[in-house]
Protein backbone atom coordinates (compact mmCIF):
# COMPACT_ATOMS: atom_id res chain seq x y z
CA UNK A 1 0.00 0.00 0.00
CA UNK A 2 1.05 3.72 -0.66
CA UNK A 3 2.46 5.68 1.95
CA UNK A 4 0.01 8.96 0.82
CA UNK A 5 1.02 11.00 4.00
CA UNK A 6 4.40 11.25 1.62
CA UNK A 7 3.29 13.14 -1.37
CA UNK A 8 3.38 16.61 -0.04
CA UNK A 9 5.90 19.09 0.43
CA UNK A 10 4.96 19.17 3.67
CA UNK A 11 6.49 15.97 4.49
CA UNK A 12 9.94 17.16 2.75
CA UNK A 13 10.05 19.29 5.86
CA UNK A 14 10.00 15.96 8.18
CA UNK A 15 12.46 14.47 6.26
CA UNK A 16 15.48 17.40 5.28
CA UNK A 17 16.40 20.80 6.97
CA UNK A 18 14.27 23.85 6.83
CA UNK A 19 16.45 25.44 4.04
CA UNK A 20 16.74 21.89 2.25
CA UNK A 21 13.12 21.07 2.29
CA UNK A 22 12.09 25.15 1.10
CA UNK A 23 14.74 24.34 -1.57
CA UNK A 24 13.16 20.40 -2.80
CA UNK A 25 9.60 22.12 -2.48
CA UNK A 26 10.30 25.13 -5.13
CA UNK A 27 11.58 22.37 -7.43
CA UNK A 28 8.82 20.25 -7.47
CA UNK A 29 5.56 20.02 -9.08
CA UNK A 30 2.93 17.39 -7.71
CA UNK A 31 0.28 15.91 -9.99
CA UNK A 32 -1.96 13.61 -8.23
CA UNK A 33 -3.06 10.58 -10.39
CA UNK A 34 -5.05 7.55 -9.79
CA UNK A 35 -3.69 4.85 -8.41
CA UNK A 36 -4.53 2.38 -10.61
CA UNK A 37 -4.98 4.99 -14.16
CA UNK A 38 -4.72 4.43 -17.43
CA UNK A 39 -1.71 7.11 -17.32
CA UNK A 40 0.88 4.52 -16.13
CA UNK A 41 -0.36 2.18 -19.26
CA UNK A 42 0.71 5.06 -21.98
CA UNK A 43 4.07 4.94 -19.71
CA UNK A 44 4.71 1.31 -20.16
CA UNK A 45 4.20 1.63 -23.87
CA UNK A 46 6.36 4.43 -24.20
CA UNK A 47 9.38 2.89 -22.35
CA UNK A 48 8.23 -0.71 -24.27
CA UNK A 49 8.75 1.42 -27.72
CA UNK A 50 11.78 2.99 -26.62
CA UNK A 51 13.66 -0.30 -25.71
CA UNK A 52 12.65 -1.71 -28.76
CA UNK A 53 13.25 0.97 -31.13
CA UNK A 54 16.44 2.74 -29.34
CA UNK A 55 17.61 0.80 -26.72
CA UNK A 56 18.23 -2.63 -28.73
CA UNK A 57 21.67 -2.71 -28.53
CA UNK A 58 24.32 -1.94 -25.66
CA UNK A 59 25.38 1.86 -25.76
CA UNK A 60 29.15 1.96 -23.54
CA UNK A 61 28.88 6.40 -23.75
CA UNK A 62 26.68 8.04 -21.84
CA UNK A 63 27.03 11.08 -24.75
CA UNK A 64 25.90 8.80 -27.73
CA UNK A 65 23.31 7.44 -25.48
CA UNK A 66 21.57 10.82 -24.56
CA UNK A 67 21.92 11.80 -28.16
CA UNK A 68 20.08 8.54 -29.49
CA UNK A 69 17.31 9.16 -27.36
CA UNK A 70 17.07 12.98 -28.43
CA UNK A 71 16.98 11.51 -32.05
CA UNK A 72 14.27 8.81 -30.98
CA UNK A 73 12.05 11.65 -28.94
CA UNK A 74 12.53 14.01 -31.83
CA UNK A 75 11.11 11.36 -34.03
CA UNK A 76 8.40 9.87 -31.68
CA UNK A 77 6.91 13.32 -31.20
CA UNK A 78 6.70 13.71 -34.88
CA UNK A 79 4.54 10.77 -35.91
CA UNK A 80 1.86 12.13 -33.28
CA UNK A 81 1.44 8.87 -31.64
CA UNK A 82 -2.16 8.25 -29.82
CA UNK A 83 -3.55 5.45 -27.64
CA UNK A 84 -6.39 3.76 -29.32
CA UNK A 85 -8.78 2.89 -26.19
CA UNK A 86 -10.45 -0.30 -26.75
CA UNK A 87 -11.92 -0.84 -23.05
CA UNK A 88 -14.96 0.67 -22.67
CA UNK A 89 -17.07 1.37 -19.70
CA UNK A 90 -19.28 -1.35 -20.89
CA UNK A 91 -16.41 -3.56 -21.17
CA UNK A 92 -15.96 -2.38 -17.91
CA UNK A 93 -19.25 -3.31 -16.31
CA UNK A 94 -19.31 -6.66 -18.01
CA UNK A 95 -15.69 -8.40 -17.55
CA UNK A 96 -15.04 -6.50 -14.30
CA UNK A 97 -18.59 -7.47 -13.02
CA UNK A 98 -17.69 -9.75 -9.86
CA UNK A 99 -15.89 -6.39 -8.60
CA UNK A 100 -18.86 -4.64 -9.32
CA UNK A 101 -20.93 -6.59 -7.28
CA UNK A 102 -18.68 -6.29 -4.50
CA UNK A 103 -18.67 -2.68 -4.19
CA UNK A 104 -22.32 -2.63 -4.41
CA UNK A 105 -23.14 -5.08 -1.23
Amino acid sequence: MDNLNTHTKASLYQAFPAAGAAALANRLEIHYTPKHGSWLNIAEIELNAMTHQCLDRRIDDIDILRRELSIWESERNEKCKSVDWQFTAEDARIRLRSLYLKIIF
